[in-house]
């Protein structure tokens, strides 16, 4: 089997933000990292070469293997930023149809700008997510 290519770096999450080059989204992306690191109880580290991701979540694969990933994380990506773990779970859909603007595709949002969402449902999203794939942990 494959080893999972996204797996935790040393690299610094604020790195990463500060290489952004459009202004609006680096902005976007250093108070997403607050909001997720407040609502998720978690400090940011660097998944991989584009993900910041906040706790680590233990999942189970085939032949009583395991893999890891981040409990919740973004990354800036060409028209969205794609946040991570948050949509996987039909628990959260009243919430989700509280959001606002964005997109949807199996365990991802995408969102524009911060601005198209209601960040405090967001940061009800985050915690809800990190509380039921951490255990209650934080």
């Amino acid at each position: 089997m494959p080893e999972n290519k996204t797996k935790p770096t040393a690299v610094s999450p604020s790195t990463y933000i500060a290489a952004i080059a459009d202004d609006g989204r680096r902005k976007d992306c250093k108070a997403l990292a607050t909001l997720m690191a407040k609502a998720s109880r978690q400090q940011p580290r660097m998944w991989g070469p584009s993900i910041v991701g906040f706790g680590t979540h233990t999942y189970a694969l085939a032949g009583g293997k395991t893999g890891e990933i981040c409990a919740v994380g973004f990354s800036s990506r060409k028209g969205d930023i794609s946040v991570y773990g948050l949509a996987g779970d039909s628990a959260d859909s009243p919430l989700l149809d509280k959001l606002g603007k964005y997109k949807r595709a199996k365990g991802c949002l995408y969102i524009r700008r911060l601005s198209d969402v209601d960040l405090d449902i967001l940061a009800q999203l985050i915690d809800s997510a990190t509380t039921r794939k951490l255990g209650g942990k934080s």
